[in-house]
């Protein structure tokens, strides 16, 4: 039997298993937002972002303060910024995807326009952020790591507006409780049991699965470095990704595009904390021209959710602006 194929047998299997946990994830944060009265819109922000954003911050503080080398710590660094780029054109680009092959659209109502016009805030507040972010990785000065207390006041305020906002739909139909599917109306202990379980089940599948991603890197000749930057963030967004895609495939528009929003805006923050408490923030070319690349994506996103030209189409070419930054990565690492 050849070496790789238990790594790809395991690599396929854990995302099969990522795929079904956030099929019982996303069932049960819906009931989980019914019951504690929120809206559609925090529940994909604030609940459902937080939950699958969690992990990977973990990861991201295990890295930066129990790394016993500076590569392993700059892992943590680097994490901080690629997840964002990955949700702000990987993400959104899966979303147009689905409703392309499921042969639907946007709708286009008075309702929708106001669910863009928020996304678009929320965009707005992440450039903001992620500009002062990127700043800092360019300076040295002895109270930086002062500032990473700024960033988690930044999604305390980011949490509180959101949290305010959201107002219960009542209308709106959600599927029975899988951990309860004969009860109209689950019990609350199971739709927060129900949550969590899955997103331990996605927690432990993600590692499985970036585990072997690491393994078939070497195997396939892929540099490390390159690894590391363009295929790990990929890896470790999947859940936020899949969890988008399964709320379109079920006609949830706003909570497919609110919690790529919502994650986008934890990963902005709170790892970039961890990094600035734990590490000196100092970003290479690298880190740089995804930073860069970063911003034309969000900016992109800012603009068309401002005026409201949000198309399936337009998601999907998001994904142009990874494969400028995977041609323009290659082309730097081979200089």
């Amino acid at each position: 039997m050849h070496p790789l194929i238990p790594t790809i047998a395991l690599l396929l299997g854990s995302a099969a298993v990522i795929y079904l946990a956030c099929e019982y994830f996303v069932n049960g944060v819906e009931w989980v937002g019914r019951k504690i009265s929120v809206g559609e819109q925090a529940t994909g922000t604030i609940l459902a972002a937080f939950g699958t954003a969690l992990p990977e911050s973990v990861v991201t503080f295990v890295a930066v303060v129990f790394g016993e080398t500076a590569e392993q710590r700059e892992i943590g660094v680097g994490a901080a910024l690629g997840g964002p780029l990955v949700l702000a054109t990987i993400a959104y680009a899966f979303v147009g995807l689905t409703l392309i092959l499921c042969r639907k659209r946007l709708p286009d109502t008075a309702t929708t326009q106001l669910d863009f016009e928020n996304l678009s805030r929320d965009q707005g507040w992440f450039l903001a952020i992620f500009v002062v972010k990127i700043a800092l990785g360019l300076v040295v000065f002895a109270f930086k790591p002062w500032l990473g207390a700024v960033f988690l006041a930044a999604y305390g305020a980011y949490f509180w507006k959101e949290m305010r906002r959201g107002q219960v739909d009542e209308e709106a139909e959600l599927e029975p409780l899988k951990f309860m599917p004969k009860r109209a109306i689950p019990a609350t202990w199971a739709a927060v049991t129900q949550t969590v379980v899955a997103l331990g089940v996605i927690f432990v599948a993600s590692r499985v699965f970036v585990n072997q991603l690491d393994a078939l890197g070497p195997a396939l000749g892929i540099k490390p470095q390159l690894l590391a930057l363009l295929l790990s963030p990929i890896a470790t967004e999947l859940p936020e990704t899949l969890n988008a895609v399964i709320w379109v495939r079920q006609g949830k528009y706003r909570l497919a595009l609110a919690n790529i929003s919502g994650a986008m805006m934890i990963q902005a923050t709170v790892p970039t904390a961890f990094g600035l408490f734990f590490t000196p923030w100092l970003l290479d070319r690298s880190l740089v021209l995804g930073a860069a690349i970063t911003m034309l994506a969000v900016g992109t996103m800012f603009l068309t959710f401002r005026v409201g030209l949000i198309s399936r189409t337009m998601l999907t070419l998001m994904a142009l602006f990874y494969v400028a930054f995977a041609g323009l990565l290659i082309v730097l690492h081979l200089g």
